[in-house]
């Protein structure tokens, strides 16, 4: 009778979740190079080399910014770049997968489509990043204006409100005066394919 093969251990990364020998592949590489340094240094024997060139060209530059002063005190090296990268990852946020999401600046944009040569659309996107209902927003926008308001999906897959009819003027007061948490500053139109704030 034959031998019974015995089942192959697999060593999973422990920040990406992949097998090992993949991590180079994943989507963050550079976050699983200490576990693999620690749990999997026969994996990638470069990385241990790397990690210790990296380590003396620290400590050379420490000794090189260590300098002799009058007072006997010398100022920290590189303080002034270590405010900036903060609130650069403050700004951007991580997704799954390692992708990058920017956060959404606080405005509202309104813009006026035009379909079968008459009939209009008011487009009316971000009035959720100030923390307000789409699906209130849009009975209360029908009901002033008298016509039909809908919440949805526009092209980039956010909410949105359509409003038939072409009220894009009328809107900006109403919604200045119904949500007072949106300043007027932060009302734009969209004109010609440019920018316009409505202030």
């Amino acid at each position: 009778m034959a031998e019974k093969p015995e089942p192959f251990r697999v060593l999973y990364c422990g920040v990406c979740t992949l097998p090992a020998e993949y991590c180079e592949f994943g989507p963050d590489f550079e976050k699983c190079k200490p576990w693999l340094i620690q749990n999997a240094p026969d994996v990638y024997p470069d990385l241990i080399q790397e990690a210790n060139s990296k380590e003396a060209d620290k400590v050379s530059e420490q000794l090189q910014s260590v300098g002799i002063s009058s007072d006997g005190t010398a100022p920290p090296p590189s303080s002034a770049n270590s405010g900036t990268s903060t609130t650069k990852k403050e700004e951007v946020k991580r997704l799954p997968g390692g992708k990058i999401k920017k956060k959404d600046k606080q405005e509202v944009v309104i813009e006026k489509v035009v379909r079968n040569k008459r009939k209009c659309v008011t487009i009316v996107k971000g009035l959720e990043l100030f923390g307000i209902k789409l699906s209130d927003a849009s009975k209360k926008l029908g009901k002033k204006f008298a016509t039909g308001a809908s919440v949805v999906k526009g092209p980039t897959e956010k909410e949105q409100i359509d409003v038939q009819g072409d009220i894009a003027y009328d809107i900006v007061e109403f919604i200045t005066t119904t949500w007072p948490d949106v300043p007027e500053t932060a009302i734009y139109f969209i004109e010609d394919g440019r920018k316009v704030p409505a202030a």
